[in-house]
């Protein structure tokens, strides 16, 4: 068998050779006894392997090959006893030749790009008490007869493409302590057999396609300190048992189908438990009082499950608490002391992140917020009932990088203290009852990437130092009441990629040129303010735009030619103003249109045929009455050449008599007509989509696009940390 393996070229061919006929001609006798038995099984290592950085270049006859990068030896017998060659870009398959070295006791190969099948021969290793395999791309089945190396401690195959079942056998492996198969896609269920490993203290499977309930046996491993199981396809109710391993300090059940409620005891059952993780599964009933007494607790995440009722644990004696998630649930009663648990948390030192968002949280947010812990950098209480007044103090916690209180009743003013906040990234205020002007303080937040003060009350103009926050990728200031005309600083942020969007304001003015500065933007609303000249020629360079809404406003003149480089344009809303020239054929060539309004402008002649014109669903020119052609569907008049003249003579004697008296009519009526289009205006409510569809939330996904996958360069951690 040894003989058939062949090699690449990395080695040379004669030298390969060499390796296989020593391999062929040696008796089973002397590679058992010989330590040139691990010579030739390194190098048939090397010789499977890609070597980017040199690492395994002393892996020759030049030196003893106990000296050899990364290879430790015993004393006694000069056996190879350790390999370590992590995080050195190798890539290739592991030799099966590796079961060939029968004195290791340990294997450290991850974070490297290896491939291939992890081979069956390591199962020869007896020897062998730690495997680390973390972070690699081994693919195939966990070998049957990695149970035969009986002395096995430590089993890290993490971050793989692993595939098939847990092999039912594992728990012949009596000794083992720490089992780390997660982030692969193994199948199946947990097998009867882990209820062998007695000694086991993790028990790591999170990211996986495993199913099935969890079984109950799980909870006899009395020594256990870790499990997690998140990410699967889990179902049914958590085992009691699990709940009463008193030695459990990591508990992750995070994303699956689990139910049932939490045991009222839970807090006294765990008492060292550090990290509790059920987050989206569909827990129900309240948040047990005793989990207080689980001092060492760090991190409380049961995000999107179904837990109701009145949040009152005291957190004043957990001391190490530093990230606390009940977002997404239904907590709370709308009442007046809903947040009172809140103030329990000014004890919480450590404390860096609290999610309350989505759920029934009512009355008046407590100022003692503004003396939680100094650490603190995420706060999302948004979409809940909480009605009050943001304290200025909140400008102490000068480590905030997120603000979340969108949609509740907050009232008052924007405190100029926010502006203090420089590392602040995040901040949403949108849907409130918020009053007064924007303060400029907000131009100190250098870093903020996300400004979203839509659906408030605010008045006064928008400050131009905010063109100072020159990392924002969306600004979001919608249906307010803010006057006067657009700083041309805010459109010198090039960074804006995710939206800008001003509409529903009384902003007026000339719409400014330096709009072409913002190369990245995917998505600008200026709709329903009093805008007026021309549409700026400028928009044209904004080569990103897919999404474009103008209407409502007073936009004269014709649509720009400039709008032809518009080639990623989705939808385009120019209604509602007093446009006019022909509608330009270029529109018809704009390969990804599929919402086109142009109506109640003063648009004539020609419509185009082709392209978004050829589906009416897709377009409206409703209110120009001097358009011809098209399609049939618009049942349009025909368009007259122009040598046609004889025609319009008769047409003529008959409309100039009319004249007189239109125009006295006219003169009446027009101030009616002026005040009912307003209305229109104030009332238009575009007919190619929703207002919540126009203009989504930022998602978690979108942010990591937009700041290239979180690159510490642009870094923006979102409002709270991801189940």
């Amino acid at each position: 068998m040894l003989s058939s393996i062949s090699y690449p070229t990395i080695l040379p061919w004669g030298f390969s050779l060499l390796i296989i006929y020593s391999f062929s001609t040696l008796s089973t006798a002397s590679l058992i006894n010989t330590n040139e038995t691990d010579h030739l099984a390194l190098l048939a290592v090397k010789a499977q392997l890609h070597d980017p950085l040199g690492v395994m270049s002393s892996w020759n006859n030049s030196v003893p090959f106990c000296l050899w990068t990364g290879v430790s030896c015993g004393r006694q017998h000069q056996r190879v006893t350790k390999l370590d060659l992590r995080n050195q870009s190798i890539g290739g398959n592991l030799s099966p030749f590796i079961g060939n070295l029968s004195f290791f006791r340990s294997i450290h190969l991850e974070d490297n790009m290896f491939n291939g099948e992890i081979p069956h021969e390591v199962g020869r290793l007896y020897r062998l008490e730690t495997l680390v395999l973390t972070n690699n791309s081994f693919s195939g089945k966990i070998p049957t007869n990695l149970s035969h190396c009986s002395n096995l401690v430590e089993l890290y195959a993490d971050g793989n493409n692993l595939t098939g079942e847990i092999p039912s056998d594992i728990g012949n492996l009596l000794k083992l302590e720490e089992l780390y198969i997660a982030v692969n896609h193994l199948t199946g269920k947990i097998p009867a057999s882990i209820v062998n490993l007695s000694a086991l203290q993790v028990f790591n499977l999170d990211v996986n396609s495993l199913g099935g309930r969890i079984p109950d046996m799980l909870g006899q491993l009395r020594r256990l300190r870790g499990v997690g199981l998140a990410d699967n396809n889990f179902f049914g109710m958590v085992p009691a048992s699990i709940y009463n391993i008193s030695s459990l300090e990591v508990l992750y059940l995070g994303i699956n189908r689990l139910n049932g409620s939490l045991p009222p005891n839970i807090g006294l059952t765990l008492p060292n438990l550090r990290t509790f993780v059920i987050c989206i599964n569909d827990f129900t009933g309240s948040l047990p009082d005793p989990m207080s007494n689980s001092s060492n607790l760090e991190e409380f995440n049961i995000e999107e499950n179904n837990f109701k009722g009145k949040v009152s644990i005291d957190f004043s004696s957990l001391n190490n608490l530093s990230r606390i998630n009940i977002g997404r649930n239904n907590l709370g009663t709308g009442t007046a002391n809903d947040l009172g648990f809140v103030t329990s948390l000014i004890n919480c030192s450590k404390l860096e992140w609290l999610g309350l968002y989505e759920n029934h949280f009512g009355g008046v947010l407590p100022h003692s917020i503004a003396n939680l812990s100094t650490s603190i950098n995420q706060i999302a209480i948004g979409s809940n009932q909480i009605s009050g007044t943001i304290p200025t103090g909140i400008g102490n916690l000068v480590n905030l990088t997120a603000i979340a209180m969108e949609k509740n009743q907050i009232s008052g003013t924007i405190p100029h203290s926010i502006g203090e906040l420089k590392s602040l990234q995040v901040l949403s205020l949108g849907g409130n009852n918020l009053q007064g002007s924007i303060p400029s303080s907000l131009g100190n937040l250098t870093l903020l990437a996300i400004l979203a003060l839509y659906s408030n009350n605010l008045k006064g103009n928008i400050p131009s130092s905010l063109g100072n926050c020159q990392n924002l990728i969306r600004l979001l200031l919608f249906d307010n009441k803010l006057t006067g005309i657009v700083p041309q600083q805010i459109l010198g942020i090039k960074t804006l990629s995710l939206g800008l969007d001003i509409s529903d304001n009384l902003l007026s003015g000339l719409f400014p040129l330096e709009v072409g500065n913002l190369k990245n933007l995917v998505l600008l609303n200026i709709s329903n303010n009093m805008f007026s000249g021309e549409i700026p020629s400028t928009l044209g360079g904004c080569s990103s735009l897919e999404y474009l809404y103008l209407q409502g406003n007073s936009f004269r003149g014709s649509i720009p030619p400039s709008f032809s480089s518009l080639k990623s344009m989705k939808q385009l809303d120019l209604s509602f103003n007093n446009l006019s020239g022909r509608i330009p054929e270029y529109l018809e060539k704009l390969s990804f249109l599929e919402s086109l309004n142009l109506s109640y402008n003063e648009f004539e002649g020609d419509v185009p045929a082709k392209g978004v014109f050829n589906n009416t669903r897709k377009f409206s020119l409703t209110g120009n009455k001097k358009l011809c052609g098209g399609i049939a569907e618009l049942h349009f008049p025909l368009c007259y050449s122009k040598g046609s003249k004889k025609s319009e003579i008769p047409l003529l004697r008959v409309v100039i008599p009319v004249i007189a008296a239109v125009l006295i009519l006219s003169s009446v009526a027009g101030f009616f007509v002026v005040v009912a289009r307003r209305r229109k205006f104030a009332n238009q409510t575009s007919r190619m989509l929703h207002k919540d569809e126009q203009f989504p939330m930022v998602s978690y996904a979108e942010l990591s696009k937009a700041t290239n996958e979180f690159s510490p360069s642009n870094m923006i951690e979102w409002l709270v940390k991801p189940c």
